[in-house]
């Protein structure tokens, strides 16, 4: 979209051709109006825009200013800093943003923003959900904000296509979905993407987990051991992916898999895969499966899956069975077992017709450690158990924590109090750290 369609758009949402949350009131309203009148008659937007048609952003908010000065100049407005910054902001949020939530956007305490249609706008800062006074002024001026969202994406939301998975230009992941699905009116999830890639020493000072598990997860990777990082929605489960993808030695080929690529791998050799949903049409996708296959094919020394939600499982633990250790992936769940009963149904899912004892096998053979982790209710995230998966017993897959949280009270002010400890057992793969030259600080498995 040219600088000018965007003022043109702009103007109409200031006029009330296309409506908008009416934060400004009065004087600052008919102020913003001419504003938007001025920008529109006698801007040069071709001068403003470089020869790929981007915006100069810089040069647009020193005319912007210069606007607001002349006009609240020529109509005896007298602005104070604070209004003056307010209007502003406003009006480069309804040309360059995304309008009312374009400050949540920009505020670095927030990590997801959630609209439930116009009028209820939601946050969620440090694991808690708190309702924001932002508003939009009805379902007409959120489906415009969602629209630009989506078109420079290449994806529409309409009523033939009434939900959309999207990635922001930012790597923020966008959920969409309107009427008639939605009964509030379009809803709209954002997920934040921080550039500033969280790594272990911060994870130890927000007690997600220890030094002792740091250095034993740490020797686990590098002893290319098979490990799921499960847990419930918004539990951290990317987060810690990331921090122990950090510990993989850079000669390594690593192969990344993931419906939205949010990880954020440093090493040299990495190659970045993404799926494809499908056309208007129906057709073109490509899935998690397709992709693990052909990441198979490529000489992978790791391969990382995002997240593993369907029949790919099967492929992923063929893969972990026939030589290519290390692997890496999420899958939501609610407990180290019950990571291993999603595996199992989501194997099944592959439609391949396996007795279940085969699939547990299969399981039990490929996959070394599970590492789960939860949102706890005052809102932190702790890694809760670090799981060994240790084999077969009848019909039935052998887990022992080797490191566990122990919650003991929750304090006046809602903190869970609680201890991160080792069980005092030694996992049954500890030879293999002797075999690859690793070493862990003695006592690390010792119980206080």
């Amino acid at each position: 979209m040219s600088l000018l369609e965007r003022l043109e758009e702009a103007k109409q949402v200031a006029t009330g051709e296309r409506p908008t949350a009416k934060t400004l009131t009065g004087h600052l309203q008919q102020l913003k109006l001419k504003v938007h009148n001025k920008l529109v008659s006698e801007l040069d937007s071709k001068a403003l825009e470089d020869k790929e048609g981007n915006i100069k952003k810089d040069l647009l908010k020193e005319e912007v200013e210069e606007f607001i000065l002349l006009i609240s100049s020529q109509e005896r407005i007298t602005l104070t800093r604070g209004e003056h910054d307010r209007l502003l902001e406003e009006i480069l949020d309804e040309v360059l943003g995304l309008g009312p939530i374009e400050p949540l956007l920009k505020d670095p305490s927030v990590s997801e923003i959630m609209v439930n249609g116009p009028h209820q706008v939601y946050v969620e800062r440090q694991g808690k959900i708190e309702r924001t006074n932002v508003t939009f002024n009805d379902n007409a001026h959120l489906l415009h904000i969602i629209d630009r969202i989506v078109s420079p994406l290449g994806r529409r939301v309409d009523e033939s296509v009434p939900y959309v998975d999207a990635r922001l230009k930012d790597g923020s992941r966008v959920n969409v979905i309107i009427p008639p699905l939605s009964l509030k009116g379009p809803a709209l999830t954002i997920r934040k993407f921080f550039k500033e890639r969280l790594g272990t020493d911060d994870l130890i000072r927000f007690g997600t987990l220890t030094p002792n598990m740091a250095e034993f997860l740490k020797a686990c990777v590098a002893a290319r051991l098979n490990i799921i990082v499960s847990g419930g929605t918004g539990s951290g489960k990317t987060t810690t992916l990331n921090v122990l993808s950090s510990f993989i030695s850079p000669n390594e080929r690593i192969i990344t898999i993931e419906d939205t690529a949010e990880l954020q791998l440093q090493q040299g050799h990495v190659l970045t895969l993404e799926t494809r949903p499908p056309n208007i049409e129906g057709k073109g996708e490509i899935s998690t499966r397709d992709l693990v296959r052909n990441a198979l094919r490529m000489r992978p020394d790791r391969i990382i899956v995002g997240e593993v939600r369907g029949g790919e499982a099967l492929d992923m633990l063929q893969a972990m069975n026939t030589g290519h250790d290390g692997s890496l992936t999420t899958v939501h769940s609610n407990s180290p077992r019950d990571t291993l009963a999603r595996i199992e149904t989501m194997t099944l899912m592959a439609g391949m017709e396996l007795p279940v004892k085969a699939i547990r096998e299969q399981i039990a053979s490929a996959i070394n450690l599970i590492v789960h982790q939860q949102r706890l209710q005052d809102g932190s995230r702790r890694i809760v158990n670090i799981t060994e998966v240790q084999g077969m017993e009848m019909d039935v897959i052998v887990l022992q924590d080797v490191f566990y949280f122990e919650q003991k009270t929750i304090d006046e002010k809602g903190k869970v109090i609680g201890e991160l400890k080792p069980t005092g057992i030694k996992p049954k793969f500890y030879p293999l750290f002797e075999e690859r030259g690793i070493k862990l600080s003695a006592g690390i498995f010792v119980v206080n």
